[in-house]
This record gives C-alpha cells, structure tokens and sequence, in this order.
C-alpha cells in the first residue's frame, strides 16, 4: 500500500469515527447527559446515570465512546468519569458556543436518507413532513443566536431599532415557530408583528409561546409567502434562514419588495458562504452545508418542483437575487458571535 491509499484510508476512518462520535454525541444532548456531567465532579456511571434519571448499563456505554473521544476523562482506579472543561461551554449550557444542538441535525437528516437516494435516481425530492421534529431543531438552534444577539446586534444592523420602538408594521418571512418573532414583539411594543409560515405545527407553537409571553401585538398566519400578495403594508421585514428553501425564491424576494413601504427594510438571514465552490473549501463546516443541502433545503424545494437553490447559493447569488427583485442598496454584515450566517440589509 503507498503512502497515498495509507492516508487515504485514515482520512476515511477518522471520518467513519467521527460520525459514530457525532450519533453519540446527538444522543448525549438529547438525553441531557452533557447537562448533567457538566453539574458534576468526577463520577462513577451510577451516579451519572441516576442523576440523569436514565439506564445505568447504557449510560456506562456512552460513557466509553465520548471517553475514547476524549470528550471525557476517565480514571480506571475509582471508575469516575469527567467532562473536560474545555469542552463544557461547547457540549453544554444554553449559550452560542454550545454546538451539541447543531449536531442534532446529522441523525434528522439520516432519516431521509431512502428518499434522497430515490431523488439521485429519479429526480424530484423530499416535503417537510419527511424530518419529523425538524421545526422544533431549528427553533432550538436560532433560538441560542436569538436569545444571545437579536435585539443587542442583530437588530441594529437594520437600522430600525429606534423606528421599532416608536411603532412600525413587521412581518417574518418563513417565521418557524416564531421565537424571534415573539422577542421582537416582546421588546417593541409599540410595533405590530406578524408571522408567515405554511407549517400549521410551527404556527401553533408560535401562537402558544405568544400566548404565553401575554403579546398582544403579534399574530401568525398560515400561508406560502410565495402567494404573499400585500402591497406597501409593512415598514421592516425579516427572514432568518427561509429564502433559500423556498420553491420559488425570486418570486419570494419580489413579494417582499412590494410588500414594504416606501423607505422599508429587509433583513435577510442566510448561510454565509460564497456561490463559488473553490471558494467554500476554506469554510471548517463547509462539508456540513452542502450536505444539509443535499438532505434537506435543496431536496425539500426540488420536492416542490422548485428552483432547488440548496443552503449554499452563496452570497454572489443572493445579491445578484436581491437587486433583480428591486433592492437596489444591498449591505452585507456578519456577527462574530455567529459566523454561520450572513446578514443582508436590503432597502428600497
């Protein structure tokens, strides 16, 4: 065997592992292991296990992978396991470091993988309905962003901030289950929110969260924005990560020009990476776009008989998109806090 094929084959079988540690590691945030390790000292599996409320014999067995990992420390003498500090901000709490959410999406998108497999051979794609808790894993991961960084810094690069508070007209676009929604909602009440989403499931958590939080300047409605028809009706739009799923994503920008007033701004949220594919090499994650592209947010507009734009439409295509749709003073911004996403800012 020559040196190529040798590091070839250990390319590969780092990979192999590195997925067995990713399944491992979506199971420990899932179960909230990662949770409960970082609350504790060393520990022996019973104690972990019991703290955690879950099955000693499997928890000892997760326990050797994330050990052989070398997420965890283990000392043979006492038996006790250790999450590493410095992988506690990353595996834990509910800050933006903490990447075990985002590794939730590896198993999702396994799930889909017969049909996906049917789509390379016969074209077409996948519908929402075949990533079951799909809504509820992306509402958990914008969520960390949201929480951390909508209105200190994400708002702002709007310039709408001081408008926000005197009163203005906002809609969502592709709105999930409305968390950001709400927080805006929540922290303008002199404005009026509403959110779009053709998913009744995510608009019923959306309403309930609103239900909750007492807000009564904000309301959702089931729709696809691509038959979104207002004209000059709203002040400020928003569409955190929802443009390039749709079937129709330059039909999606026009309705938004023309549903913003005169002077209106449109926040567009979206993957930060470029159209250019050499380009793409140098992102560390960039392997994980294109493949929850493949697996969800090309297949799932393909699936519409859409234009299939995929997570990586790059920035080169979404500003060429934006000014065709009319907005002809585009900025682009990005937050260090996240560095996954793009922020446009788009005006009339």
């Amino acid at each position: 065997m020559n040196t190529t094929v040798e590091e070839a084959t250990g390319r590969m079988l780092d990979i192999l592992n590195d997925g067995a540690i990713a399944l491992l590691t979506g199971l420990g945030y899932q179960t909230g292991l990662f949770d409960t390790l970082a609350k504790l000292p060393a520990a022996r599996s019973e104690l972990i296990a019991d703290a955690a409320g879950l099955s000693e014999r499997y928890v000892r067995e997760w326990l050797g992978g994330m050990v052989t990992a070398g997420l965890l420390r283990y000392d043979p003498d006492g038996g006790t396991y250790l999450l590493r500090e410095e992988y506690r901000p990353v595996l834990s709490g509910q800050g933006p470091e903490n990447l075990a959410p985002t590794i939730q999406y590896l198993p999702l998108l396994a799930q889909a993988v017969p049909k996906i497999e049917r789509a390379f051979r016969n074209g077409g794609g996948t519908g929402y309905g075949d990533y079951p808790g799909f809504h509820q894993l992306m509402a958990a991961n914008s969520a960390v962003v949201n929480d951390a960084a909508l209105l200190e810094a994400i708002i702002p690069l709007s310039g709408r901030t001081e408008s926000l508070r005197t009163g203005i007209s906002v809609a969502d676009i592709g709105c999930g289950e409305g968390h950001a929604l709400n927080l805006l909602a929540g922290a303008y009440p002199a404005s009026d929110f509403t959110g779009y989403d053709f998913s009744a499931e995510a608009l019923e958590a959306a309403t309930a969260e609103a239900e909750r939080r007492g807000l009564a300047n904000v309301h959702f409605e089931l729709l696809d924005v691509a038959d979104l028809e207002d004209t000059e009706r709203f002040d400020f739009i928003t569409a955190f990560d929802a443009i390039h799923d749709q079937a129709d994503p330059a039909r999606v920008l026009r309705n938004i020009r023309a549903a913003l007033r005169p002077g209106g701004t449109f926040l567009m949220v979206d993957i930060n990476a470029s159209s250019r594919l050499e380009d793409n090499s140098a992102i560390p994650w960039g392997s994980f776009l294109y493949a929850i592209s493949t697996f969800h947010c090309m297949a799932v507009s393909l699936g519409q008989g859409g234009a299939g734009l995929g997570a990586v439409w790059g920035r080169q295509l979404a500003l060429s998109m934006l000014r065709e749709a009319g907005f002809g003073d585009v900025v682009v911004h990005e937050l260090e806090d996240d560095p996954f996403n793009a922020y446009y800012v788009a005006r009339q």
